[in-house]
């Protein structure tokens, strides 16, 4: 597994661990001894220690990336160069069945540094002739996440600034985890497979309702939510950029594919119902992130 040390890798680890697999796990610092891991030190352009990682694995979960870089070349070298090497690897050490966490912002790479940097990760698993599956989440949320934090403590405070009108389809991170571990051992549907997934609502959430829906979780019964021009979006990035430097998360390349009005998984795209369905209520599960936010001191 890369990745195993953030948001969604941490969950993924965490779920294996419970449904009893044995995990080697890629890690850029030292951990603490685990039962049932096994921590390879190194990075995604360290070939040895990829060598290391995949080898004797039923299965590799690529979740690693970079959702911020400085510039195109930081996302290529993360997301694209990242994804080659995973591969290159496999195919070094005859592993064969690779689950990869791509991105909704795959579908539209022309609006965004880090789109364009998961649809080239997206080819090269296809190029790969291994026994690939792709996963497309779309904003993802959880007790561990820094991302949406922010929108849950402006929700707080009664007022939340959003992108110009348009719609998201989102999901709970023990959600796409589960999925994520199911798709590791399944040999049968899955292969050849790009899914998109979310929290199975119709026709995902517009911004304003997603933005109440958060209100509603922090205790506020009335949440000022103001759809803001798409030049005043990207001014904001800008500001936050001057302001917070590297640790920014409005960045201008995230601020380019947030104002794109249609980021709503597509149904036809779902994983079959078989294998995986959403079992995480958007309500119980904002109302289960706050509490974690809150037990460690962030709301």
């Amino acid at each position: 597994m890369t990745g195993a040390t953030g948001f969604v890798g941490g969950e993924a680890l965490a779920h294996a661990l419970t449904q009893g697999h044995e995990v080697i796990a890629l890690t850029r610092r030292p951990q603490t001894v685990r039962a049932g891991v096994k921590w390879i030190e190194g990075t995604l352009d360290d070939s040895p220690a990829l060598d290391m990682l995949v080898t004797g694995a039923d299965a590799v979960l690529h979740i690693a990336g970079a959702v911020n870089a400085p510039d195109r070349a930081g996302f290529e070298a993360a997301n694209g160069k990242g994804t080659a090497n995973v591969i290159a690897a496999m195919h070094r050490r005859g592993t064969r069945r690779l689950v990869h966490v791509s991105s909704l912002a795959a579908r539209e790479p022309q609006l965004s540094d880090y789109g364009w940097s998961k649809a080239l990760a997206e080819q090269h698993v296809r190029a790969s002739a291994l026994d690939w599956t792709m996963v497309r989440p779309p904003a993802i949320y959880g007790g561990g996440d820094r991302d949406l934090h922010e929108l849950f403590a402006m929700a707080q405070k009664g007022f939340v600034p959003l992108p110009p009108g348009g719609r998201l389809s989102v999901i709970e991170v023990s959600d796409l985890a589960r999925l994520l571990v199911l798709l590791g051992a399944d040999r049968d549907l899955s292969i050849g497979q790009t899914y998109e997934v979310d929290d199975a609502t119709p026709t995902g959430w517009t911004h304003r309702d997603f933005a109440r829906a958060i209100g509603t979780a922090v205790g506020r019964d009335h949440v000022l939510s103001v759809a803001l021009p798409a030049p005043l979006v990207r001014l904001g990035a800008h500001i936050d950029k001057l302001l917070r430097g590297n640790k920014a998360r409005l960045t201008p390349d995230r601020a380019r594919y947030m104002c794109h009005p249609d980021w709503v998984a597509r149904p036809d795209m779902a994983p079959p119902p078989v294998l995986w369905t959403p079992q995480v209520p958007t309500g119980q599960g904002l109302a289960a992130t706050v509490a974690a936010y809150r037990a460690k001191g962030w709301l």
